[in-house]
């Protein structure tokens, strides 16, 4: 083909303008719409809107009925954007059709029409109406009769005076299709004037016509007579796809008839069918071709029924089923564009380009719908329309025709510059540059062109296939691209390498959990290549992250080893290592096995349960890889500390069987049990507990221990044991047999206990001798018999109380605060029981003798200390035995005076001298007042300042000599000694350790020295009468 030169410069300026602003042809973003403008409307103007995209931006122009509208007529028309806007609409002159046209410099594309309708309701004219004259029970029609209209209208009737309407029922109907008023059945309450009233529902504007009065004639009643059916739908009814239609049925009769509809081919009506106004109305919602067919409406009375009949016909508009879409086709191909709509009935097909009829000719033609053009050029460019329509609507589809010439271009698809590929591969070098018509291609490798052989060849679009690569093909390959328009050349550079090998490959492995392995995985590759390691784990990629603490990468930059450190059952499945290079990729997969002890086995269950066995059975847990080798069974119970091995038949459970019974249970015991699994690896998790269950009851088989006795009161014997515990009792209605005789006797005394947790019974008897011996038993017992009884144990009755006083009791006050009582025993025998000790009660002089403290002493012990006693006051106090029965009488009362307190002033100027063997110590005499003890003597406590053992030096002086090594610092003080005990301390005296020959010093000069660990043995050269 050759093209003009028109052509040529028209394609080098849309090839340059395409380049750099992407040029497209108009698209309508809106359309105008229908439109209803009511007359007489406060807006003056109608807007019918219109607005497309596209580069250039489009430019609009309308049309009426076809003409093009004059836009200079401003008065009447404006443009704002594309929307047309109608000033003051005539419904003369504007009513009519409406079209938009948007276009740029690539074309023109017609909007759908759109209709621009007036609505109006004019008056009715004044004429009066005639009476109508009916008879009581005959029917009748009142007209109604609209005046000039457009617009849809609903119709209402007035009955004498508005606001009172007539009401509908199923005698009286107000059809919306003619406005009549149908009664059909007159009666003496309908006799008025009615006025029909009509309103738009476009403009809401409503108008009454002249008053049509109803008399009735006087001529007698009409007699009864068969339904007429007076408001009828049509015979054939088309109705739209997705409409709503209402079919409307009603009859004149006497008596007033019965509506009912039905399908003429007997099939039901489906749930969306609404009956309306007493069923005068059927409504049809959402029409689909199911409901087409034959409707039957049935008026019936005691005379008879007639029936109307109509057809409900299936209609739609054309909508899309394919579009048509914007193509780029080079110069010299050819285009089938196809658009496919459905309707009913079947819909037609014509085509427009840029907003004109397309002008068919020989290269052109339209079938079925489909547009051809052959040998394209470039004045084919353009917008076009498919426009599918039958009688009840049109639909447009738009789209852009681009026809384009270039010369070859890589840029917009360069070659690869580099292609890698392994020895013994195909490799396939693509040369696709954008080109219109397509360009032919031609190869070189270096400056030898490529011919096609037996590993050579050359696919349809231009590229080059070499197979069974070799080394030998490595090289720069150079296409070039040719068409009429010019060429343009694109070179790859092929590098051919060996393949990758993995040269040790991961292999199938079997651990125990804890364990550590690794996986090896090495390869051989190209070294012109980078390698990566990928590993996978169960067909998802390793997560080094997630799993560090177990998964880590080992190995050089030829190895991509894994070690996966203290493996768990997780671990276990299947791992495949991934060699990725730039050309090839290779992998090998292994299956790791992680054995580990068993899981827990499941659904424990105790099938059987008595006194002392338990009948259990289970469900194998995992076994982890590692076969289970035995059960082992565990019970818990409320007395329990946690879970304890049981025993169970078979002792030795094996890995096979899911059965046994536990033995050794106590009856009447709350139980759970659970199982353990074993294998070599070791135990596993004991399985979920059973539910709680309780053991049998039986007689109870252990007697109380520990069964002893003795003491109480006079002419009692008290027996004592150690409960049974409640796991032992074996059922309920636990209590004891106490069996008891004196020692000799044959026969036994008995008596029950009922309170299993009761430690003793004591039997009180005048008889009992006391201090007498008894054999005691205590046997058990339950709801269901005697058990054993404990073996026989001696007991002895309560003794008998003390019968004589201590004689001989004297006191002694030893201080202020201490009295020493002493008394010579009471007689006392052995057979009376034993003698535990005496009590000493004391008060002082003014006290009552009910306050008195009381001192115990042990049996053999003849004197108490009191003490904590006031001083220089008389005391009183007496003394008497003791036993398990009780006390004995007191003895006669002896008082004793606690002598004076010691003098509360201490020795004072206290004054020493030291050399290095000895301490001289003066002191002031120490004057007691009249109620203070008299100064005896003096004592002088001292120690280290290492030690905390004090000794004491006594004197009667009011001076000291201590023979004493002054190695380290000495604690000295000095008290005054009196009959009622020491006098208050002196201030403490630090002497220091020796540092010249001697040293002196005061109370007033006391010296802080630091304490010395070591610690000097103290040498007295000379001993006085040492109180410790």
């Amino acid at each position: 083909m050759v093209l003009s030169w028109k052509q040529l410069i028209l394609l080098s300026v849309v090839g340059c303008l395409g380049g750099e602003l992407l040029l497209q042809g108009p698209v309508f973003i809106k359309e105008p719409s229908n439109s209803i403008f009511p007359v007489g409307s406060e807006d003056k103007k109608v807007t019918l809107t219109c607005e497309a995209r596209g580069n250039p931006s489009p430019h609009y122009r309308w049309q009426l009925n076809g003409s093009d509208i004059d836009m200079t007529m401003e008065h009447r028309y404006k443009l704002s954007g594309g929307n047309l806007v109608v000033i003051n609409p005539n419904r003369n002159r504007d009513t009519g059709s409406y079209q938009c046209f948007a276009t740029n410099s690539l074309g023109t594309i017609v909007s759908r029409e759109a209709k621009l309708q007036f609505a109006y309701l004019e008056n009715f004219k004044t004429k009066m109406r005639s009476k109508v004259s009916v008879r009581e029970g005959q029917g009748v029609v009142l007209l109604c009769g609209p005046p000039p209209h457009s617009g849809d209208l609903s119709y209402a009737w007035i009955f004498n005076e508005y606001p009172s309407f007539v009401e509908e029922d199923n005698r009286r109907f107000v059809s919306q299709e003619t406005g009549h008023l149908y009664i059909a059945k007159v009666e003496p309450s309908d006799v008025g004037n009615y006025t029909c009233v009509v309103t738009s529902t476009v403009t809401n504007a409503r108008v009454l016509g002249s008053p049509t009065p109803l008399v009735l004639r006087s001529d007698g009643v009409m007699g009864e007579y068969e339904p007429k059916i007076e408001v009828q739908f049509p015979e054939t009814l088309p109705v739209a796809k997705g409409s709503t239609v209402k079919l409307e049925c009603f009859a004149l009769g006497n008596p007033v008839p019965q509506i009912a509809w039905r399908r003429s081919d007997g099939l039901p009506f489906p749930n969306k069918i609404n009956l309306k106004k007493f069923s005068a109305v059927l409504e049809i919602p959402n029409f689909q071709q199911e409901d087409t067919g034959s409707y039957e409406c049935i008026a019936e009375n005691s005379r008879g029924k007639n029936v109307a009949r109509g057809r409900l016909t299936y209609y739609a508009k054309p909508h899309w089923v394919q579009l048509i879409r914007d193509v780029e086709i080079a110069v010299e191909d050819s285009l089938h564009w196809e658009c496919r709509a459905s309707g009913k009935p079947k819909p037609s097909y014509r085509w427009l380009k840029n907003g004109e009829p397309l002008v068919l000719e020989e290269r052109i033609q339209i079938e079925n719908g489909a547009l051809t053009i052959s040998n394209l050029n470039v004045t084919d460019s353009g917008m076009f329309q498919c426009i599918a329509e039958n009688k009840h609507g049109l639909v447009y589809s738009s789209a852009e025709l681009k026809v384009v010439a270039s010369a070859p271009d890589f840029s917009k698809n360069p070659m690869k510059k580099l292609v890698q590929v392994q020895v013994g591969s195909m490799v396939s070098l693509d040369c696709k540059p954008s080109a219109s018509p397509r360009a032919l291609a031609s190869w070189k490798r270096g400056d030898v062109t490529v011919q096609e052989h037996d590993r050579i060849s050359f696919s349809k679009e231009g590229g080059l296939q070499i197979a069974n690569v070799t080394k030998a093909d490595t090289g720069m390959y150079t296409c070039t691209a040719e068409n009429q328009f010019g060429k343009a050349n694109g070179t790859t550079q092929l590098v051919v390498t060996e393949p990758t090998r993995i040269i040790l490959a991961p292999s199938n492995m079997d651990v125990s959990v804890g364990e550590s392995v690794i996986l090896p995985c090495q390869v051989q590759h190209d070294p012109l290549l980078d390698i990566m390691f990928t590993w996978y784990f169960n067909g998802a990629l390793a997560d080094f992250k997630k799993d560090g603490s177990h998964f880590e990468k080992v190995g050089g930059s030829s190895s991509g080893d894994l070690m996966i450190r203290n493996i768990q059952l997780t671990h276990s499945g299947k791992y495949v290592c991934m060699v990725q290079t730039g050309v090839d990729s290779v992998s090998s997969a292994a299956d790791l096995i992680v054995r580990g002890s068993p899981g827990p086995p499941a659904n424990v269950k105790v099938d059987e349960i008595t006194d002392t066995t338990a009948q259990l059975s289970w469900e194998a847990g995992s076994d982890n890889h590692s076969p289970v080798i035995t059960y082992s069974i565990q019970a818990r119970t409320p007395f329990s500390v946690g879970w304890q091995a049981a025993t169970t038949v078979p002792e030795v459970i094996d890995g096979k069987t899911r059965t046994a019974t536990v033995v050794e249970l106590n009856p009447w015991v709350e139980y759970e049990f659970r199982v353990v699994a074993s294998n070599k690896i070791g135990g596993g998790e004991p399985s979920l507990p059973s539910e709680k269950v309780r053991t049998e009851e039986a007689v109870p088989e252990v007697p109380p221990s520990e069964v002893s006795g003795g003491g109480g009161s006079r002419s009692e014997l008290v027996i004592t044991w150690d409960p049974v515990p409640e796991e032992l009792q074996n059922g309920e209605g636990f209590g004891y047999v106490v069996a008891f005789r004196p020692v000799g006797v044959t026969n036994w005394i008995q008596t029950v206990v009922t309170s299993p947790d009761s430690p003793r019974y004591v039997f009180k008897n005048e008889s009992i001798l006391p201090f007498s011996p008894y054999e005691v038993k205590v046997g058990v017992y339950n709801n269901r018999g005697e058990g054993p009884f404990s073996p026989a144990a001696t007991v002895f009755s309560a003794e008998e109380e003390p019968m004589a006083a201590p004689s001989q009791v004297t006191a002694n006050s030893l201080s202020s605060s201490e009295i020493e009582v002493s008394w010579d025993t009471v007689p006392w025998k052995l057979s009376n029981g034993h003698l535990l000790g005496y009590e000493v009660r004391y008060w002082y002089d003014g006290e009552e003798e009910d306050l008195s403290s009381k001192v115990r002493v042990a049996g053999n012990e003849t004197s108490a200390r009191l003490r904590g006693l006031k001083s220089n006051l008389v005391y009183y106090t007496a003394v008497r035995a003791y036993n398990s029965a009780g006390a004995g009488p007191f003895s006669t009362t002896v008082n004793v005076t606690t002598k004076k307190t010691p003098p509360s002033q201490p020795p004072g100027n206290v004054v020493w001298n030291a050399t290095d063997t000895k301490v001289l110590l003066n002191w002031e005499q120490v004057k007691a007042m009249e109620n203070e003890s008299e100064v005896t003597g003096y004592k002088v406590f001292y120690r280290t300042s290492s030690q905390n053992n004090v000794q004491v030096l006594s004197t009667n002086k009011t001076s000291a000599e201590l023979l004493l090594p002054i190695k380290e610092d000495y604690i000295i003080e000095v008290k005054a000694t009196t009959d009622g005990g020491d006098g208050t301390s002196s201030e403490q005296i630090r002497i220091p350790r020796m540092t010249s020959m001697d040293a002196r010093g005061s109370t007033s000069a006391i010296s802080n020295i630091c304490p010395v660990s070591s610690c000097i043995p103290l040498a007295l050269l000379f001993i006085v009468n040492a109180l410790w």
